[in-house]
């Protein structure tokens, strides 16, 4: 019997169905980096966000609603995820979002969040006492070597000073957002649960919105058209198919390809935003590929 076959019996699907799955998630996964800062361009990162979470808040728990899904159970289930929630999507893709407004590209910016994999690994060994492996150390060691480069490839003056600290800050949300939810909401339903999260995020990005940007936005049909990407290509359509691949038993082959991100992410910058780097900032690319590559599951 040959491979082609076995899938085919195994999944109910081609081969090339199966394989090609996880590489559209990284194409739909990095396309939020150059849609974001195309959609700052009419607004500010707290609307953006506001119109981002709420309009996907709302497709979210719709379909929890239709499909059945269960619901948390009591009312620390629910803080839990409402806290998860803030961190994982609100201080995220406020931190990423904020960089990228202060004039981080978006594939630096991706390039700082895709550490995300080690330093989750690193945050959970001091914090859950899980064992990290010594090739996740030289994994996070390379992935910083990397960053490093990148940074020195620009001269650093406030500015961007502010904009590496945003994006850290989101990168951090994220990390500490993925081991709470891995330590208090582990049973959690996709469905239910992402649609939670993502109304947390909303109330409280709002929340944030309205003294310091007034929801102030230029109009226009370029700004409708990326808010319906943002939205449903990007924050519904990257979660439902990883929720597919989940199923399927697909997410170590997302995670060994996460590495991916940054370079997909960098490249979409230059064709959309024409957005270019040193030949410093690509080796740094590079090294930091390598690293992540290296150490995933």
């Amino acid at each position: 019997m040959n491979t082609i076959t076995h899938s085919r019996r195994v999944t109910g699907k081609p081969a090339f169905v199966e394989a090609a799955l996880p590489m559209l998630f990284i194409v739909l996964w990095s396309s939020g980096y150059a849609a974001g800062k195309l959609g700052l361009a009419s607004t500010g990162p707290l609307t953006l966000l506001s119109l981002r979470f709420g309009s996907a808040a709302l497709v979210l728990l719709g379909v929890a609603v239709f499909t059945g899904a269960p619901w948390p159970r009591s009312w620390r289930a629910w803080g839990h995820l409402a806290v998860a929630g803030l961190l994982i999507q609100g201080l995220h893709f406020i931190g990423i979002y904020e960089g990228v407004h202060l004039g981080l590209s978006a594939g630096v910016a991706a390039l700082l969040i895709g550490l995300m994999p080690l330093a989750t690994a690193l945050g959970g060994h001091l914090w859950l006492g899980e064992h990290m492996k010594r090739q996740q150390l030289w994994g996070l060691s390379g992935g910083l070597a990397g960053v490093l480069l990148v940074v020195l490839s620009k001269p650093l003056h406030a500015a961007a000073l502010a904009a590496y600290g945003a994006a850290l800050l989101g990168l951090c949300g994220l990390v500490l957002g993925t081991l709470y939810q891995k330590r208090f909401c582990a049973d959690m339903d996709l469905r239910s649960g992402a649609g939670i999260q993502t109304a947390a995020a909303a109330v409280m990005v709002s929340m944030l919105a309205w003294p310091v940007e007034h929801f102030a936005v230029s109009w226009s049909a370029e700004f409708i058209a990326i808010m319906l990407w943002i939205v449903f290509v990007n924050a519904i359509g990257a979660f439902s198919l990883m929720f597919v691949m989940i199923r399927r038993g697909q997410a170590s082959q997302v995670a060994r390809l996460f590495f991916l991100v940054p370079g997909v992410s960098a490249l979409m910058g230059f064709v959309l935003l024409g957005e270019q780097l040193s030949l410093l900032a690509l080796a740094g690319f590079v090294i930091a590929g390598l690293a992540v590559s290296r150490s995933a599951p």
